[in-house]
């Protein structure tokens, strides 16, 4: 099957030819799958915000090329408009660019640009907002005297009413409180399940990453040093702290039990996966 993006050896340099010349990154290649759930995990500076602001067109590579459903997203620049209605970017703190009288009339931005009808305007502000969890009477209010939290609800509804076939949140919960994160990343799951629509989570929480995605796109170095489902990024701990990075705390736990003697493994990164460990462990002394 055809991924829906690949990315081509992607380089981006910023101030190219001046004194402040820096390279964000530098050769990155990778694939993303329909309906895919990736995680995006690096170190301040490691390059993921400017890597996932090519995905959609906000930045042109310096070198290297993005390709959706097979096209250059570049091929011809008088078509990047459609590519960012098609692949949505949630910005950090996205609260902060709204701006309309309304919380629905900020949702309903979006597809008022793409020249829809108000009939499906309404039915597209009415599904998004649903799907970010946000109750029909807080429509008519204004963004502004919204919580942090709702607020961050509205910005994430205003690209989901889009319907983008990728949808990608750059630390969507950063800054909320654990109650609202935790509602916030499974309003995220319920989106995902229920659309099959493909989703990148860009985030600094391991835990975060462990309890949501499918794979892992690990970068250091202004480039992808490691990729693989949890399990399988997670099980490579004394790497992901040579890159500056941690793993889930649920992971340290199962790593301290194996080194107190307990037999598992201790790539666990969920407390369901260790819950089913240590059960394991005890039927296996029960039988024994």
């Amino acid at each position: 099957m055809e991924p829906i993006i690949q990315v081509e050896n992607l380089t981006h340099t910023y101030g190219a030819g001046t004194p402040f010349q820096r390279s964000a990154i530098a050769g990155v290649s990778f694939q993303l799958q329909q309906g895919e759930f990736l995680g995006v995990i690096g170190h301040t500076g490691s390059g993921k915000s400017t890597l996932i602001q090519h995905l959609n067109g906000l930045l042109k590579p310096t070198a290297g090329r993005v390709l959706f459903h097979g096209r250059d997203i570049w091929a011809d620049p008088k078509r990047i408009r459609e590519v960012r209605f098609r692949v949505g970017l949630v910005f950090q703190y996205p609260e902060y660019q709204l701006f309309e009288e309304t919380a629905a009339k900020d949702i309903a931005f979006g597809p008022k640009n793409m020249g829809l009808d108000d009939t499906e305007i309404q039915r597209r502000v009415e599904e998004a907002a649903s799907f970010a969890g946000l109750s029909p009477d807080l429509l008519d209010k204004s963004p502004f005297d919204l919580s942090g939290g709702q607020k961050r609800r509205v910005a994430i509804a205003g690209v989901i009413a889009m319907r983008p076939e990728v949808l990608i949140l750059d630390e969507p919960s950063a800054g909320l409180d654990p109650a609202g994160r935790s509602e916030l990343l499974q309003n995220i799951r319920d989106y995902h399940a229920r659309t099959g629509g493909t989703v990148v989570l860009v985030s600094h929480s391991m835990d975060e990453i462990a309890e949501n995605v499918q794979r892992i796109l690990v970068l250091s170095r202004s480039g992808v040093v490691m990729s693989g489902t949890p399990h399988e990024v997670f099980s490579r701990a004394e790497e992901l702290e040579a890159v500056g990075l941690s793993v889930p705390q649920i992971t340290k736990v199962a790593m301290e039990l194996r080194r107190r003697g307990v037999d598992i493994d201790p790539a666990v990164y969920t407390v369901e996966d260790l819950r089913r460990s240590l059960l394991a462990l005890r039927g296996g002394g029960a039988g024994a």
